[in-house]
């Protein structure tokens, strides 16, 4: 399998971005991580604290897996594994945290997947969702690297787990809601230039975190979700 998409280098330099989102997802990484999707792995060092043992990075596109080396530090290195596929490749295992970073708006069965990972969780274990938020956004981009549509809470909910413990759920980003439209009605590009990306991260992302407070996580351009499997392990 080969990503269709070409955007991966350039929001690689969003490092403001990755700041953010991971500062909201990396309380709950902890123990056998299962990155799915990892793109380059270039998210991995925002995400690892002192608390995981393990990190998988899982990939079905060979290309970009065999980047991941290149994107991570040393010390990740020495605790982790890379598994080019899917899900299938992994059944059987069990992982305390369980990414979905930027992956699952490209999934057309997005709830059976999240099923599936949800069966790999370890009791008390955690899946962390983020995705493009607001379908009124669907651009010419998202078409591009291959979204098959962006949500908002009501859609991310009917997605997840039912029997899965929600933790949080709420929007990243509310100043970029505003360059999405900007995109869509005005510019139309299919694809952001670097010193675009150079704007948004640099310029947007620190408002957004004084915006993002103030509107509550109302609203943003994107979504996270974060859930868990009861201890027990018992359907609820």
């Amino acid at each position: 399998m080969n990503y269709p998409g070409t955007e991966l280098e350039l929001f690689a330099e969003a490092t403001n971005w990755k700041r953010y989102f991971a500062s909201k997802l990396r309380p709950f990484v902890r123990g056998r991580v299962l990155d799915v999707g990892c793109g380059m792995g270039v998210n991995a060092n925002y995400l690892v604290g002192p608390t995981v043992s393990s990190y998988t990075f899982l990939e079905p596109d060979l290309q970009l897996l065999a980047h991941v080396p290149d994107h991570i530090d040393a010390s990740l290195k020495k605790m982790s594994e890379m598994v080019h596929g899917t899900l299938d490749k992994l059944e059987g295992r069990q992982f305390d945290t369980i990414l979905y970073v930027d992956v699952v708006e490209h999934i057309e069965q997005g709830p059976d997947e999240l099923d599936r990972a949800y069966s790999l969780l370890a009791p008390g274990g955690h899946l962390l969702v983020l995705v493009p938020a607001y379908q009124f956004l669907y651009s010419k981009f998202d078409e591009e690297v291959g979204h098959v549509k962006r949500y908002n809470k009501e859609q991310m909910r009917s997605e997840l787990p039912r029997w899965a413990r929600p933790v949080s759920l709420y929007y990243l980003d509310s100043m970029g809601v505003l360059l999405s439209l900007a995109n869509k009605f005005l510019l139309h590009q299919a694809r952001p230039t670097r010193s675009q990306i150079r704007f948004w991260d640099r310029c947007m992302i620190p408002i957004s975190r004084i915006m993002d407070k103030m509107l509550i996580h109302k609203a943003g351009r994107s979504l996270i979700a974060v859930v868990q499997k009861p201890p027990a392990a018992q359907k609820l």
